[in-house]
């Protein structure tokens, strides 16, 4: 079987961007929505000794299979995987996909090791080219793949996702604008960003993604005190 992502709009994206989130001491991952591997392979080139998967489908699986340590098929919430293991547990652009992302997060928090986060990428739906679309065409129409994805069930933006870390229990370490994407010859966006940067500068990044920890694990660590998440700059 050729290593290709199958039945997925996706590919066999390996989402080198979400690396560097993953801190540098961490030794066992879990990805969640593992598709083809090519994220855990990533970390492992990187020296990361140990990365599990969880995998719906069962031909993207088997290809993960062959990357990672350990595949569990099927989803997150049926997974038999062990408490206090993991040093981070990524969410590549999943939890939009989940009924109620807040259950999956509190889920995760006692299979992470002391001192262990939650990592995840989680899409923009004020993107510039969302926005343009739902104003100009006036429309909200769903798309194979994207921040519209037909199969997304929640919808978040820059201020509603500490909202939904912190209410399944945890605390934002970071929180940054990926994958920028705004620029195009049309002087009329670019006047916006100029001059109205505070209202529009979020709608750059077609994701944002997060490190957060259980709120325990920040209270025993710093006293109690949770520290604020770091945005991304503003400025244009």
């Amino acid at each position: 079987m050729p290593d290709a992502a199958h039945d997925s709009p996706y590919g066999d994206f390996p989402r080198s961007e979400m690396r560097a989130f993953v801190p540098a001491s961490a030794q066992c991952v879990l990805d969640v929505g593992c598709h083809t591997g090519a994220f855990g392979l990533g970390l492992k080139q990187r020296g990361v000794a140990t990365v599990w998967g969880v995998e719906a489908n069962p031909a993207t699986a088997a290809i993960a299979a062959r990357r990672l340590d350990k595949v569990i098929p099927g989803y997150f919430t049926g997974a038999e995987v062990p408490d206090g293991f993991f040093d981070a547990i990524v969410f590549n652009d999943v939890l939009e996909h989940m009924p109620d992302p807040a259950v999956i997060l509190r889920a995760a928090a006692p299979k992470l090791k002391a001192g262990g986060v939650v990592v995840a990428s989680i899409p923009n739906v004020r993107h510039i080219d969302n926005l343009v679309h739902m104003l100009k065409e006036k429309d909200f129409r769903y798309e194979a793949a994207g921040v519209r994805d037909a199969t997304h069930l929640r919808f978040y933006t820059l201020k509603s996702i500490p909202r939904l870390f912190e209410q399944a229990g945890y605390a934002v370490d970071k929180l940054e604008g990926i994958n920028e994407s705004w620029w195009t010859p049309s002087l009329l966006r670019r006047l916006a960003f100029r001059f109205f940067s505070a209202y529009f500068s979020d709608t750059r990044f077609i994701q944002y993604a997060v490190v957060a920890r259980p709120v325990a694990a920040v209270a025993s660590g710093s006293g109690g005190a949770a520290r604020a998440p770091r945005e991304q700059a503003a400025t244009v």
